[in-house]
Formats: C-alpha cells, sequence, structure tokens
C-alpha cells in the first residue's frame, strides 16, 4: 500500500533523480498523464502502465489511490516537480476518500530551474513563480499576483504562457507588467526544455509581448537588477557590485 508521486524533471531521463528512478523501478504501476508516460514507457517495459488525457487529472489520482490501496505499490508521474502545479496535492486531498496509504512525494526539478540554467542565472535573488492559465484560477487572481509581484520588484517565471483557447494570455500579462516594469526589462524564453527542439531566446520585456508561445513555453522576466552578460540573463545576489 505505497504511493509515489514522482516527479520526472523537465523530460529527459538525464535530468530525473536517482530517488525518482528507484521509485518508478520498485512500483508495479505507474499512473500519468499519457505524454509525460509516453516519455519512460521504454525505459520501464515489464511495468503497467495507466495514462489519461489532458483534463482527466482527478481520474487518474483515484486509480493510483485505489490501486495502492488494494495492496499495489503505484507512481503517479508528473513532469518537473509534483509539488508545483502537479498531483501532489490532490493526491493528498483525494486520500481521505480511501483507506490510509503511505504516500511519498519524490521532487523534481521544476521547469523554473531548468529553465533558468539555459538562459544563465535569472533567478539567482528573490522571484515568484505564476501560472497564467486560467483554467483553474479565475484571471482576475492571476492580474493581481502579476502587479503585486512587480510592485515587489521580483524575478518572474512564467508557467503556461499560453494555449489554443488563450492565445493572448502572455501578451496581457506583458502589459500589465509593464505598467511598472521598464519596456527595456530583460526577459528570457524557453521551449522545450529538455526535450527535442529546446532552445532559448534573451530579449526585452517589450519584445516579448509580441512573441508567440505555447504550453511547452516557459517565460522569465528580471527585475530592476538584471542584466545581460555574454548573452546570458543574470540577476546580481549582491556579492559583488558591478
Amino acid at each position: 500500500m505505497k504511493l509515489y508521486v514522482v516527479g520526472l524533471g523537465p523530460g529527459d531521463q538525464g535530468d530525473m533523480t536517482v530517488r525518482a528512478l528507484g521509485a518508478l523501478a520498485q512500483s508495479e504501476l505507474i499512473v500519468g498523464y499519457e505524454g509525460y508516460i509516453n516519455l519512460i514507457r521504454e525505459r520501464f517495459p515489464g511495468k503497467e502502465f495507466f495514462s489519461t488525457p489532458m483534463r482527466q487529472e482527478v481520474e487518474r489520482c483515484r486509480k493510483a489511490l485505489e490501486e495502492a490501496a488494494g495492496g499495489k505499490t503505484v507512481s503517479m508521474v508528473c513532469s518537473g516537480d509534483p509539488g508545483i502545479y502537479g498531483m501532489a496535492g490532490l493526491i493528498y486531498q483525494l486520500a481521505m476518500d480511501y483507506p490510509p496509504v503511505a504516500i511519498q512525494v519524490i521532487p523534481g526539478i521544476t521547469a523554473a530551474c531548468s529553465g533558468a540554467a539555459l538562459l544563465g542565472a535569472p533567478l539567482a535573488n528573490d522571484f515568484a513563480v505564476i501560472s497564467l492559465s486560467d483554467q483553474l484560477t479565475p484571471w482576475e487572481t492571476i492580474e493581481r499576483r502579476l502587479r503585486s509581484a512587480a510592485a515587489g520588484d521580483f524575478c518572474l517565471a512564467l508557467y503556461n504562457p499560453a494555449s489554443h483557447s488563450r492565445p493572448d494570455t502572455l501578451r496581457r500579462a506583458c502589459e500589465i507588467l509593464l505598467e511598472t516594469y521598464p519596456p527595456n526589462t530583460p526577459a528570457g524564453v524557453v521551449q522545450n526544455v529538455g526535450r527535442d527542439g529546446e532552445s532559448y531566446l534573451v530579449l526585452s520585456l517589450e519584445q516579448l509581448r509580441e512573441l508567440p508561445a505555447d504550453m511547452l513555453t516557459t517565460v522569465f522576466v528580471g527585475n530592476s537588477t538584471t542584466r545581460t552578460v555574454a548573452g546570458r540573463l543574470v540577476t546580481p545576489r549582491g556579492y559583488r557590485q558591478a
């Protein structure tokens, strides 16, 4: 009766932790979104898998809990870290409806960390992580959080910047930030981090407003101290003044 909630990191198996690989190796059943299952299926050919499309998070969490309550060792997999826009919270919420199951969360590298590493060091000082998806959070709340982060001069990592159903959310977010940050504020975009087609781009906040994005894009916006150094984003920590 064991349920691991496993963070797979950005996608490349080289970025998975030893603990994550160990939990998956011990599991009889691996549950997750079909896109994440496809990242690991070949590495664990003898395992039983259960996958669902997007927006069926409750169904797959219940499946994982039911199988674990029935005596199996189960892994629920998430991209990045399971506690950051992942399934860890939902698993704990739903677990109250099932017999006691031993739940262990296995952390993973979230997009803020893996994307920042490609861009340089944009998050070397205080930063905020905000999802621009209004599927579960009202847009009014997202706007308030963006303005609050800008007022506090935080660097930003923006998740879920755009999708087919909301193609203009990144532009709207940039317009909100431009109320506080100057147009030449350094920014960066990372796409497909840890997967085929990985790329990054350093640009200004004003340029970012017009940039196409999708759900595999992570966006970074610097603060008043962030600089571009040798084509990379650097936010000083304060060790030296330069």
